[in-house]
């Protein structure tokens, strides 16, 4: 049952179209390239299957994977296992929004426009913010398109960014400022937090922006009373990194005067794949509005007085006097983007509000239990949301290797970013994970040394 009957040409096919186009063989096609550097054998592949056999071997090779659905994931740094409700994957695949990219003709693209504005919206409201977008590529992506905003913003060239934002947004804002000639300094740590004395004694009037992460990256929730009061007393941009989880229970970031709201939205309602595709969050008061890049879907009427929705103010590199495009950012998360509002959406104010929860005390649960063990210490002190980090008496890569024979999916190695931390591991514990699974995942630390 091998062999190229898969291919739509038969023998007969080729001759034809070899005869039309005036030569004698397939090999014709290639008489330019030397003999001596072509490839004169067979290729070194298996025998050809039959679609029973290969799907059966596929299903063999794929039962040999750890994944989701047969491991207990404590893994986070950034991609979550949040629950999914099943209603996000029946909208999201319709092929109305599933094949829908570019939705720059407004009367056959309604559906999709409303989704983005509904998104914008929600989004808006869960940051306290003015305006949001809905094409930003990732979280990484949205903190360095936001410090770029505050630089055009401002027209200085400096940027500060604490140490204690995700180390992967760190070197993707770095990346930007590099290419772009720009300067960047970062924050030093204060146990496992933004030491805001230093950022006083680093900041001047050549500061354009300013970047922060609620809760951080390792999971500790920032005192940021009082910040945007320095931050803006050198006419400075105060940028945000959170976990829109993190919103429903602690302060807006519009209450503590964060100019530019970003984050990673995969939480909302994205499965973590294989770390994505991902969705940049990025919200900002209404001064900011023109700096914003990517899309932004407006609410109006049409000529009978209607509610519709169209693009506005697209800053694209695409457009016309495109030497002022205020960013490159030109893919449209919209698919992403609609998955999170199907959450939200579906989730309402009290059941965001209860994963949050459930989060800080599952969390709060877990590292009770497991800094308890002998030779696990709590690497920081604080109030800590869903994330936690904790000095190992092994390394963890060694630790992750048994506890994958467990199936369980470790916390993250944070040494390779942070060399000061050896041996300390991040873990993460969600709303999804349940008590006895923490139990085990304690069990199992405690027998491994």
């Amino acid at each position: 049952m091998g062999g190229n009957h898969y291919l739509p040409l038969s023998d007969v096919d080729r001759c034809d179209m070899l005869k039309e186009i005036g030569v004698d063989s397939i090999d014709d096609l290639f008489s330019d390239i030397p003999q001596e550097v072509r490839f004169k054998r067979d290729l070194d592949l298996p025998p050809a299957m039959s679609e029973l056999e290969a799907i059966k071997h596929l299903n063999y090779l794929a039962a040999k994977n750890k994944h989701l659905n047969n491991c207990t994931s404590f893994m986070g740094a950034g991609v979550y296992d949040h629950f999914i409700p099943s209603v996000i994957k029946h909208i999201t695949g319709r092929s109305e929004f599933y094949t829908s990219y570019t939705p720059y003709q407004p009367e056959i693209s309604q559906g999709i426009l409303q989704a983005i504005f509904e998104y914008q919206t929600m989004i808006c409201q869960l940051t306290g913010m003015d305006v949001a977008n809905a094409s930003m590529y990732d979280g990484g992506t949205a903190v360095a398109e936001g410090a770029i905003m505050g630089v055009g913003a401002t027209r200085r060239s400096k940027a500060l960014v604490s140490r204690s934002v995700s180390p992967f947004y760190r070197a993707v804002l770095q990346n930007y400022f590099n290419s772009r000639g720009l300067e960047l300094e970062e924050i030093p740590l204060k146990d496992g937090s933004t030491d805001f004395s230093k950022l006083e004694a680093m900041i001047d009037d050549q500061v354009a922006s300013v970047v922060v992460q609620q809760p951080n990256f390792f999971g500790l929730v920032e005192d940021l009373d009082g910040v945007a009061e320095i931050i803006h007393k050198h006419k400075a941009v105060m940028i945000v990194s959170v976990d829109p989880i993190s919103l429903p229970l602690l302060k807006a970031p519009a209450d503590y005067g964060a100019d530019i709201v970003v984050g990673e939205g995969q939480s909302l309602g994205v499965p973590p794949s294989f770390g994505g595709p991902l969705l940049g969050i990025m919200s900002a008061r209404n001064k900011f509005v023109r700096q914003l890049p990517g899309r932004i879907a407006g609410e109006t009427v049409d000529s009978e007085g209607n509610r519709g929705f169209v693009l506005t103010l697209q800053t694209r590199e695409q457009h016309i006097r495109r030497e002022k495009a205020s960013s490159n950012i030109c893919s449209n998360e919209a698919l992403v983007a609609l998955a999170a509002a199907v959450y939200m959406a579906s989730m309402g104010p009290q059941g965001m509000r209860e994963v949050a929860e459930q989060c800080v005390q599952k969390a709060a649960y877990a590292c009770e239990k497991i800094s308890a063990l002998d030779g696990y210490d709590m690497a920081f002190k604080g109030q800590n949301f869903k994330e936690f980090a904790v000095k190992v008496p092994a390394k963890p890569e060694q630790l992750n290797k048994q506890l994958l024979q467990k199936s369980i999916l470790g916390g993250v190695d944070v040494s390779p970013f942070y060399p000061e931390m050896e041996n300390t591991m991040l873990f993460a514990v969600t709303e999804k994970r349940t008590r006895e699974e923490i139990d085990t995942l304690v069990r199992e630390l405690e027998g491994l040394k």
